[in-house]
Order: C-alpha cells, then structure tokens, then sequence
C-alpha cells in the first residue's frame, strides 16, 4: 500500500500544498458542527498527524472517528499552528474497524494496568517512545563496534554448559516429565542432544573463543535465567551487549565500556529529541540534563578495598551491613556514584568469592580483575573483567567450585592454545533502556516481559 511515513510529513516542509497518502490508527478524534479531527499515528513519530475533515466535502467518515480504527487518508498537506502541519482530507478509508470497547481510550491508564494487553500498549505515547528509543539504543551499539572493528557474532541460545556456574538456567528437552528412567543419567541421555542442555544465561564463553581468532567481537542477543527474583529489575528473558576483546587488560576493559556509554547515549539524545522530552516531562524531570551531565565528565575509578572503606566511613545507616567480602547492595552502589563521586563511577578488584570462576585473580590471592560500573539513579549497569588466562589458574578456580570440567573443555582449551590476556563486559539491554528513559520498571522496556510466574 503506497503512502508516506507521517514522520517525513512533519520533516519535509516541500510538502506543504502537496497531496499524500498517510496511513495510521486513530488517537483521539473530535467532532464539531462544520468540521471534523482526528490524530494520526502511524508509528514512526511521536507527534501525531492532525486530519481535518470539512463536513461540507460530503466525506463518509463516521467510522473513522473511531479509537483504535486504522485509516488511509488522502489529502493535501498543508501549515498549521505552530509552524507544524496538518491534513486537510480528501478521501477516507477505513482499512480495520474498532468497536467501542477498545481498551485504550483518552484517559491516562497506569502502566501496571498497560502491562495487561501488552499487544496493545505500543500504541500509547509512553510505548511508543520506549519502542523507539529501544531501536536507536540497538542500532546506537552496533554503530559503535562496527566503527571500532569488532566483528558481531551471534552466540548460541542452547547450551551445554553454564556461563555463571549458579545453575540457574532453564532445562531444554524433547521428552517432558517422565518416571521411565531410573536416574538423571539415563534420562539425558535419551534427551535430544544426549545430555543436559539448557537456555544460554550469557554468550561470553563462546563469545571468548571468537575473541581468540577474531581479536573484537561483540554479542548482542538474548539470555535466559531461571531466577526466582519478582523485582521491577529482573527478567528472565533479556537482552545482552557482551563485547569480548584479545590483548586487553582491565584498564582497556574500562576504557571501553565508557567510550561505549558515552556513544550510544549521545546517539540517544541527538536522535530522539522528542521522545527524551517526552521522558523528560512525564517520567523523570531532569532526564536530558542528567544524561548529559553523565557524559561530560570522565568517569571514576575506585578499587572495592577502598569503596568498602568510604562506606563504613560515611555515617550513613545503610539496611545492608558493610564489611569487606560484602557483595555491593543497590543502596551501597548509589552512595558511591551520587554521594561520593557524583558521576559514574568503576569499582575494581572485588573478592574473589562474590565473583566468577573466570576472572583473572589478582597477586594479592584475595581479589580479582573484576569491574562493575555504577551510575547515579540506578547503581550497577555494567559488569565485566579481565578473563583468567592461566590455564592452572582457572582450572583451580573451578575446582574450588565444584565445577564438571569435562563441560568446559573447548573454554579451558584456549588456555592451552595462545592463550593471550583478554577481556569484556555484560551490558543488559533492558537496563540501560530504563536508565535512559526514567522508566522504573524492566516490564516496560520489552515487548512481553518473561518473570517468573508471568508469561503469555
């Protein structure tokens, strides 16, 4: 169906005077005695497109005054108030019919409320502007590691192995519940790929044995983690930026995950104007300045040893008690980033038992190369490290842990041949949607959200 996107109607002022072909859903429409109006969204604006229907043209347009009907419009373009533009109708079709009950009607609904048609709610302004804003995010990162020759490599969803060593991945299988099998051996064993299997919670392992013959590669993509956690942060479905690099150490670990932050957020701002007022005014006021203040500034850096220190140090009547070999709670990260640093902040070298197996460990034997990035407003959005590149030493480590080697034996081969120092990070998807956008809760930012106990 030939018609132009509402979008370029806004943007391209050669089009006053002319006649186009528009397509969209109905938003809201009102109907006065000489003259009729509806706003148009077709998707690719935030702004709708006013339709003016004069009722002496002899239009049949009843139906489209409906919320929720998809129309064709034919007219011409021409200037409106406020040096935007508007439609003066020449031709209606209603392309899809909606009844009066359609659930979003023009009364602000909650996004608890929203959250229950997750088919529908991409055609409110707030949905509207996540989806989008989620789309320049994603196109924002591939364009900074294309730029920066890293080579984009898709990571298998199905695994035999798991990434965390927690365990907490879901099962996948062909045969179901079954008492036909004495134990669990028996029982994978005449499963599809003959062993365990299950749904990757992270592409870096594999992501690494691409490093190792293509120097730059990044992942972006989904995992899947059987956590039992019903908070407005976790999904067990979501999406993951992993870029893992060969010849790199932790500072080139840091280095990289801040010009990347800096870049993709600024591709945000310069090209969602719209939407990040949107956001501005409706979500969280001070949005646009917060972001800019983030990406002007260089970014700290603070070991955990000293983190610890400042925190037992500040007076502050923290819920979560502070002592060294403590995991860093989301009241902990914020005091360092907004308190102490004011600014984005990396902390470095944590113990290594609140860490994974595959972190380098330190000289000191207590700590490893891990770092996570904080940032005022939410705590952690980045964690990554350099990778142990010591065949012994991550054997060890994964000894320690009680770890099948035998399920690890392509990863520890790496260790054996060229082994180099490397590197990288875990960027989740969802998160930085939320921190850019202000929006509180990780179910808003997908298109259906996965947490236990919901799916649909």
């Amino acid at each position: 169906m030939k018609h132009i996107d509402i979008k370029e109607v806004f943007a391209t002022p050669e089009l006053i005077g002319q006649s186009v072909t528009v397509c969209g859903w109905v938003r809201t429409a009102r109907n006065s005695k000489n003259v009729a109006f509806i706003e148009l969204n077709d998707g690719t604006s935030l702004k709708h497109l006013q339709i003016v229907i004069d009722k002496a043209a002899g239009l049949d347009f009843e139906d489209a005054l409906r919320l929720g009907a998809s129309l064709r419009v034919v007219g011409t373009v021409v200037e409106a108030r406020q040096g935007s533009v508007e439609i003066n109708a020449e031709s209606i079709e209603v392309l899809g019919s909606c009844p009066l009950e359609y659930p979003l009607q023009k009364k602000r609904h909650t996004l608890e409320f929203l959250r229950t048609m997750p088919h529908l709610r991409g055609r409110t302004n707030t949905f509207n502007a996540v989806w989008r804003v989620r789309s320049v995010l994603a196109a924002a990162i591939h364009k900074y590691f294309q730029s920066q020759n890293y080579v984009y490599i898709n990571t298998p969803l199905i695994t035999g192995s798991d990434c965390e060593g927690a365990g907490e991945m879901f099962n996948v299988t062909t045969i179901g519940y079954s008492t036909d099998y004495k134990n669990e051996e028996e029982y994978y064993a005449d499963d599809f790929f003959g062993k365990r299997a299950g749904l990757s919670v992270s592409g870096q392992l594999e992501g690494e044995v691409a490093a190792m013959a293509m120097g730059k590669i990044y992942t972006f993509g989904p995992s899947f983690r059987a956590e039992n956690s019903n908070t407005p942060k976790h999904l067990a479905e979501f999406w993951h930026i992993e870029p893992e690099v060969a010849f790199a150490e932790l500072p080139d670990v840091i280095e990289l995950a801040e010009n990347m932050i800096k870049f993709v957020i600024r591709e945000l701002l310069d090209t969602c104007p719209d939407e990040m007022k949107f956001f501005d005014a409706h979500f969280e006021n001070g949005l646009i300045e917060r972001l800019e203040d983030l990406i002007s500034h260089d970014f700290g850096v603070v070991t955990y040893t000293e983190a610890i220190k400042l925190l037992q140090e500040s007076g502050e009547n923290f819920v979560y008690p502070v002592e060294w070999g403590c995991d860093l709670q989301t009241e902990h990260e914020r005091y360092i980033s907004e308190k102490v640093f004011k600014k984005a902040v990396f902390v470095t070298d944590y113990p290594k038992e609140i860490k994974s197996f595959y972190m380098k460990q330190n000289p000191d034997g207590k700590t490893v190369a891990a770092v996570d990035l904080l940032v005022p407003g939410v705590g952690e959005i980045i964690g990554g490290s350099e990778r142990e590149a010591d065949y012994d030493k991550l054997v060890a480590a994964m000894e320690e842990r009680g770890m099948n080697l035998e399920l690890y034996s392509d990863y520890l081969d790496l260790r054996r041949y060229g082994s180099v120092p490397h590197g990288g990070f875990g960027l989740g998807f969802e998160r930085l949607i939320m921190y850019t956008t202000g929006m509180s809760n990780i179910r808003d930012v997908i298109l259906y959200p996965r947490a236990v106990g919901s799916i649909r």
